[in-house]
């Protein structure tokens, strides 16, 4: 009875709250999923979601939330739609979300704005479909950054179980970050300093490194040891911050740039070492 119940609930949530007709993607071998894109959780255009709704019961499912890269102005989330349809296939029983979020300018910080949105996604998912699950934070770049950020930093209520971290800045201070060619963007207009305590620097205010603590998420990080935009220093501060926190993370190099994370055999190896993780995490 429950779970007719949470299906025929997850139903109309994608049939009157989006007004529009359910499609569904099969990968075979029973795993199928209904799927919405573009679904609103705010009033701004960029504020959009796709959601991908396992055929089963929503009864303690984790939900996989999917966020972009881009510098943190740029980017969107049909860049990760392939890599989200590769996860589904290896989490057939999960729920996922693929994120849009309010990009940066000149005139519009990214702090708070996308941390909040990735709050409203999920409270909005959690609404609709009443469930009240765990939470994987999945990113590539500026999208992991904002993963690890939101799980350190703007998770109060610790829904998040979770973060998978790929290519994203951790310290902002690292001297090797500094050679970032945005980087005087990253400076002005990544953080709103009203948001900011004055013993805080920005900079450290936007390194998750800063917020890291014995209670953190478990966090799998993917790191190209030929990326120059974000280096490798950044995942050896990453390592070291949450060993001495004695906080589980598994963190791992693949042969490319900053770009290479996905491509030939390295997205495989990833999806793999994800599936690996997710199971020791369950495990403890």
């Amino acid at each position: 009875m429950m779970k007719s119940r949470l299906i025929a609930l997850a139903g109309l949530f994608l049939l009157t709250l989006l007004g529009c007709k359910q499609n569904t993607i099969d990968f075979g071998s029973g795993k199928s999923f209904t799927i919405e894109k573009d679904v609103s959780y705010g009033k701004d255009k960029e504020q959009k979601m796709d959601v991908y709704i396992p055929k089963a019961s929503l009864k303690d499912k984790d939900v996989f939330v999917v966020i972009h890269g881009g510098g943190w102005r740029g980017g969107r989330k049909s860049q990760l739609t392939d890599f989200t349809y590769d996860l589904m296939k290896k989490f057939p029983e999960n729920i996922f979300v693929n994120l849009d979020y309010r990009l940066a300018s000149s005139k519009r910080f990214a702090l708070p704005n996308q941390t909040d949105d990735i709050a409203s996604a999920m409270n909005g998912l959690e609404k609709n479909l009443k469930i009240h699950p765990k939470y994987i934070l999945l990113g590539n770049s500026a999208g992991g950054h904002l993963a690890m950020l939101y799980a350190y930093k703007f998770d109060p209520d610790r829904k998040v179980k979770a973060v998978i971290n790929i290519v994203g800045p951790t310290d902002l201070n690292d001297s090797g970050f500094k050679n970032y060619e945005d980087y005087a963007f990253v400076e002005k207009h990544l953080i709103d300093p009203k948001i900011v305590d004055s013993q805080t620097t920005l900079m450290d205010f936007g390194s998750p490194v800063h917020w890291i603590t014995p209670t953190s998420a478990p966090t799998l990080s993917y790191y190209g040891i030929n990326d120059h935009v974000v280096p490798l220093s950044q995942k050896k501060t990453l390592d070291s911050v949450l060993s001495k926190n004695k906080v589980y993370h598994e963190s791992y190099e693949f042969t490319g740039d900053h770009l290479g994370w996905d491509q030939s055999s390295n997205g495989d190896f990833l999806v793999n070492k994800i599936e690996g993780f997710m199971k020791n995490i369950d495990k403890k």
